[in-house]
């Protein structure tokens, strides 16, 4: 349960334990954040309704208003999901059903109507796991250099993307999930104003099922001037990560869930029976569809929406990482074997010697396909349409894993994105961590702050992306360079195997 305090007659306080507290009044109520550091956090702010009882499987409901100054000094809930301890940004609330809350950071010195530019983190987690909580995503270090931060939760699993035939009369698909992130959106055109933050400057970014999300926002005129920047960290952008199912195909998947059941006997299930073991280890289940195309939010593939000039008009940061990928067999052959009349290039390309580990080979040719790859077209689409975007190589391993693997692991950018690399799991002591997170959270800070991330030239150059660029901004534990990208060969073949005719 929340806690609330009597309002307080000044914006400053003192709160227990030396730390300062600020009261920001939203359209809702009042806010009590700590302030320390110079920087002020409100977190566990309601965005919706709960999305309980006759909320659940509902689009996000107006927040009930409330008069006592409410504590925001702890996370709220992150969303009920099954647990997955691999999890290299592992919540640290017990998640439930009630969980649409977002978190600010904001500058303390900021005053109401300040103007400063706001980025909106969307976390990532395959749909399935993740929130708010993880010590990695704390805005502290963005608003310490100027910028309002806004972390926000959203329904995961079968409760934020779930299609059945019951729910047919109804008249609405089921990325409830993705609704979450438009109504959060609005809140802060609402109400970001309040904390210092200029809603005409809003720069969304997320990571993986994070990425994918700015890829739907890009996308769904329900997210229309919402915001005006995009940042797409190992998104994806075809099949093999993106959105595949119909609404009638994910119905399919959720009557396989709970046949038979009644809209009303549906939201009367145990939230326990919902969750059931869903989480990254297990989501590759015939009763679960995951998000969909549903003809509101999502309308088509990214880069088949990106031809079809669906995207919205703003500049767009996106990337991947240099092993953003998952070995996800230990046969070689049976790697090659999949490129079908082009295994002896593939061959060639991924272990001309033979003398390649397979959990090496393995993450290259998944990254590529999955992450790298698509990213580059993309940018290529995005540029295509007229379109200002930047293409980025996260290159620098700081983990104990990324050795065998050959580079950065999928969400290693992330602790650095934040300029929190101490945060980061399994530590690889580069001598370089300081140095990288300060460049790589400077690119950011100044894409938000300017829509272009090398800013007013206090880090190196970044061109944006031509329509044929053969070349991508890497960053590394030398610094950050615009160059020929080495893979072109590979990430051609790839083009060439998951987008024949294209």
């Amino acid at each position: 349960m929340r806690k609330f305090i009597l309002a307080a007659p000044l914006l400053t306080f003192a709160a227990t334990g030396g730390v300062q507290a600020q009261v920001v009044l939203t359209r809702t109520g009042p806010v009590a954040g700590e302030t320390q550091a110079g920087v002020s956090a409100f977190k566990g702010i309601p965005y919706a309704a709960p999305p309980v009882g006759a909320n659940r499987w509902q689009p996000p409901q107006p927040v009930l208003p409330w008069k006592a100054v409410r504590d925001g000094s702890a996370y709220g809930h992150d969303c009920a999901q099954a647990p997955f301890p691999p999890d290299a940004a592992p919540i640290r609330t017990v998640p439930s059903e009630d969980c649409l809350y977002l978190n600010v950071w904001k500058p303390a010195a900021a005053k109401a109507g300040a103007g400063m530019p706001v980025m909106v983190w969307i976390h990532g987690g395959g749909f399935v796991n993740g929130g708010t909580s993880p010590a990695v995503y704390s805005g502290i270090n963005f608003a310490r250099d100027g910028v309002v931060l806004v972390s926000i939760n959203y329904r995961l699993g079968r409760f934020g993307f779930f299609a059945h035939p019951a729910f047919a009369a109804e008249g609405f698909g089921g990325n409830f999930g993705f609704l979450d992130q438009i109504a959060a959106l609005k809140w802060v055109q609402a109400n970001i104003s309040a904390f210092g933050g200029d809603p005409h400057r809003v720069t969304v970014f997320g990571e993986s099922a994070g990425g994918v999300s700015v890829h739907m926002l890009l996308q769904s005129p329900l997210a229309r001037r919402l915001f005006n920047g995009a940042i797409i960290e190992s998104g994806g952008g075809r099949e093999r990560l993106q959105i595949t199912p119909t609404v009638a195909q994910a119905a399919r998947a959720g009557e396989a869930f709970a046949p038979s059941l009644t809209a009303a006997q549906l939201r009367a299930l145990p939230a326990e029976k919902v969750t059931g073991d869903l989480s990254l280890s297990t989501m590759g289940q015939a009763s679960y569809s995951g998000p969909m195309i549903d003809g509101r939010t999502v309308y088509a593939q990214a880069v088949d929406a990106i031809a079809g000039g669906l995207y919205a008009s703003v500049p767009v940061m996106v990337g991947a990482n240099s092993a953003d990928g998952f070995p996800f067999t230990t046969d070689k052959a049976k790697m090659f074997s999949a490129f079908g009349n082009s295994a002896a290039q593939a061959r060639h390309l991924y272990d001309p010697d033979g003398t390649g580990s397979a959990v090496l080979i393995g993450t290259q040719t998944v990254a590529d396909q999955i992450f790298i790859e698509p990213a580059r077209a993309v940018a290529r689409g995005l540029a295509a349409r007229g379109g200002t975007v930047y293409l980025y190589r996260f290159a620098h391993n700081g983990l104990k894993s990324g050795v065998e693997m050959g580079g950065a692991p999928h969400a290693s950018e992330i602790p650095y994105v934040f300029d929190l690399a101490n945060e980061r799991p399994e530590q690889l002591d580069t001598g370089k961590e300081e140095q990288v997170a300060a460049l790589t959270h400077r690119y950011w800070i100044n894409f938000a702050k300017t829509g272009r991330p090398d800013g007013a030239g206090d880090v190196p150059a970044w061109p944006r992306v031509t329509v044929s660029d053969r070349a991508v901004q890497f960053i590394d534990a030398e610094g950050a360079g615009h160059r020929e990208d080495p893979l072109t060969a590979r990430l051609d073949l790839t083009e060439r195997q998951i987008a024949p005719g294209r």
